[in-house]
């Protein structure tokens, strides 16, 4: 089926969805949020509408697998310094953050200043690296002088988990904000996140996806700096009289102002710092950005676009946390009869917006949020659509020899399977905080990606062994932590007590990981490990200079 004729189908789907469910039960009074609200449906529809014409487009030029993975390498560094922005500048930082901070004040903030500082990182160690050593995904940098089956197979099986459960915490947001707006149940909600989010990576691949992030950057930098600017204009710009009215608001009063609201040991707040930080640099989606444009300069030149763009918008959505405890935690019209908050405290942010700007500003915020995550999960969806097929189906199974065309058929088959995966998680974990699931996945991603790709650029002794060996245990050690911390276990899992007294596991589970593979490379004294050893001087060669020696027949791998 072409996109001409998917995008009518769409298009019916979605005002159906508008106008034939059920209103909600709450008297038209109280919001107007628990009524249909044309204006916010109507800019909701036409922005969808305008990201298919775009998908449109793209797959028009979408030809093969250079370019559904990586847009030819045609991206600017300035294109793709706002298509970064916009892949992280997600759900979780507008929905996220803001309700962290609604719900545990000061101590909210740590995710703002953990993601912003994750960037520099980035650009000191990797980004230049990555753009010169690899082509579609980072394990081409990983299996650059290891062995390829078990590098790619470990490097898509850890892309997987990452992008799934990155998946199910955007289109928990998503599938909130369409019920909150069109009035309709979760499930459908969902499910509709789901075909768009489908749609766009199956026809558009990374074109499609990498404008669809430039305009919800634009479009959420210019929202939150209005949501902003209005919040300190009903403080006559005064952030002092901001947080004071905040400190009255909150059932915490001045405790909001300090830390230990949200992480109640220095254990804790170690592993959650380190999991935001370093966890950026092992997202398979963030990671997949820098082989989108055409050299290393231009590398360098998106980091730098990122890191100021983000840094603005951290700094905008601080202002609109406290904003949202001031003016909505105490307001009725944004809580249900028995005075919970609508939709949830992960919808503060919209409630926000209509409170500041009234329905119009409603329409255009809704309208963005959901362009970021339809953003995110397209990005997501090309990344673990990309592990399939290039690592595991074409690099292990087919050991190089597949076809661009079978190739581009398995990143589509793969790319329904993960949005009805996602769609099904989305539905199974509803009620978990949006953050927290963002916390876990960026415990993985430091635990098992990070320290595997980091030491295979710098370490000479490096080995396959010590690769899959170390970044599984890391990975492990991450999902198993978590399961038996006191958020899982007891809130959860319902056990009295937690076997794992603290919330977040990347303390551990990065020690874990570089111990890991510091030992079993180590140990590994094969013929096939001294040889990867030898090739690390060939790889720095190419690292400086994008020489790929890989691609010389004396020098491929075993």
């Amino acid at each position: 089926m072409s996109i001409r004729k998917v995008l009518p189908l769409l298009a019916a789907l979605l005002a159906a969805s508008a106008w034939a469910s059920p209103a909600l039960s709450t008297p038209v009074s109280a919001t107007p949020h628990q009524t249909r609200n044309p204006i916010a449906i109507a800019m909701f529809l036409v922005f969808v509408l305008f990201t298919l014409v775009i998908t449109r487009w793209a797959a028009r030029k979408n030809h093969g697998v250079a370019d559904h993975y990586a847009a030819g390498g045609k991206i600017t560094g300035g294109q793709n310094g706002w298509a970064i922005a916009g892949d992280y500048m997600s759900a979780a930082s507008l929905l996220g953050i803001s309700s962290m901070v609604f719900s545990n004040g000061y101590d909210g903030l740590i995710y703002s200043v953990g993601f912003l500082a994750s960037w520099p990182i980035i650009l000191a160690l990797i980004a230049e690296p990555l753009r010169n050593l690899g082509r579609y995904t980072f394990a081409d940098v990983v299996s650059y002088r290891l062995q390829q089956r078990p590098v790619r197979t470990f490097s898509a099986i850890s892309s997987l988990v990452i992008v799934l459960l990155y998946l199910v915490s955007q289109m928990i947001g998503a599938g909130k904000l369409v019920q909150l707006l069109f009035g309709i149940p979760y499930l459908p909600a969902v499910i509709v996140v789901g075909v768009l989010m489908v749609v766009y990576v199956f026809f558009g691949g990374m074109l499609a996806t990498t404008w669809i992030q430039i305009i919800k950057a634009v479009l959420l930098l210019s929202g939150c700096a209005f949501m902003a600017f209005m919040v300190l204009r009903h403080f006559a710009f005064n952030p002092d009289a901001l947080f004071a009215a905040a400190v009255r608001a909150h059932p915490h009063h001045e405790a909001i102002m300090s830390p230990g609201g949200l992480i109640h040991d220095p254990v804790s707040a170690i592993s959650l710092g380190l999991a935001l930080i370093f966890g950026t640099a092992g997202l398979p989606h963030i990671l997949m950005r820098f082989f989108t444009v055409a050299d290393v300069k231009e590398a360098r030149k998106s980091i730098l676009h990122a890191t100021g763009i983000v840094g603005i918008g951290y700094a905008l959505i601080v202002v609109i946390g406290f904003g949202t405890i001031a003016l909505v935690s105490t307001d009725p019209a944004y809580h249900n009869a028995n005075g919970t908050l609508i939709g949830g405290v992960n919808m503060v942010a919209i409630h926000l917006a209509h409170a500041v700007g009234g329905n119009i500003f409603l329409g255009f915020i809704c309208a963005v949020t959901f362009s970021t995550i339809l953003a995110v999960v397209s990005g997501l969806t090309l990344a673990g659509a990309s592990a399939v097929s290039h690592d595991l189906y074409a690099n292990v199974l087919r050991d190089g020899r597949a076809t661009e065309k079978e190739e581009l058929n398995v990143s589509r088959l793969t790319t329904l399977v993960l949005g009805a995966m996602a769609t099904v998680l989305a539905i199974a974990f509803e009620k978990q905080y949006i953050a927290f699931i963002v916390s876990l996945v960026f415990s993985i991603a430091a635990s098992s990606t990070f320290p595997v790709l980091l030491l295979s650029i710098y370490w000479r002794g490096l080995t396959t062994r010590g690769a899959v060996m170390g970044g599984t245990l890391g990975l492990l050690t991450a999902v198993v932590l978590t399961i038996l911390s006191p958020t899982v276990w007891v809130q959860v899992l319902g056990h009295a007590r937690a076997i794992y007294p603290y919330e977040y596991p990347a303390l551990f589970s990065i020690i874990a990981a570089f111990a890991g593979i510091w030992v079993f490379s180590v140990i590994d004294r094969t013929a096939g490990a001294n040889r990867e050893r030898k090739l690390f001087d060939d790889q720095l060669v190419a690292c400086e200079t994008g020489w790929r020696p890989s691609e010389h027949e004396g020098l491929k791998n075993v």
